[in-house]
């Protein structure tokens, strides 16, 4: 099982492994007082991308396309994190403010269809 939640959401015995999935550290989260196992930057958007789409020079379905692309060159560390799913459930930790259209979201549905 795979699911998202911000950050600032209190963790629950049913999130399985924690993985917070941003670039940027959460803004005021003190590292010490957020419940996760794993930071993976590794699989958050590229620099270039995240400010295109949070400065709305891209919309959301354009950037979905390009950050499913960049997701496709790390094919590997996504795996490994479906087998952290498989495991314990994985729960992908995110600031943004936007619950519907944001990375994480893109993220867990490109892990699913990575089976």
């Amino acid at each position: 099982m795979i699911q998202c939640k911000r950050v600032y959401d209190a963790p629950e015995a049913s999130d399985g492994y924690r993985v917070l999935v941003d670039r940027l550290w959460p803004r005021g989260m003190k590292k010490e007082s957020l419940a996760q196992d794993e930071w993976c930057k590794t699989l958050a958007p590229s620099a270039a991308l995240r400010k295109a789409f949070y400065g709305e020079v891209i919309d959301f379905a354009s950037f979905s396309q390009h950050y499913r692309q960049e997701l496709d060159t790390r094919r590997e560390e996504g795996k490994r994190l479906l087998k952290k799913a498989d495991e314990t459930g994985l729960t992908l930790l995110y600031a943004a403010k936007n619950t519907r259209q944001n990375h994480a979201l893109v993220l867990a549905e490109w892990l699913a269809h990575l089976k």
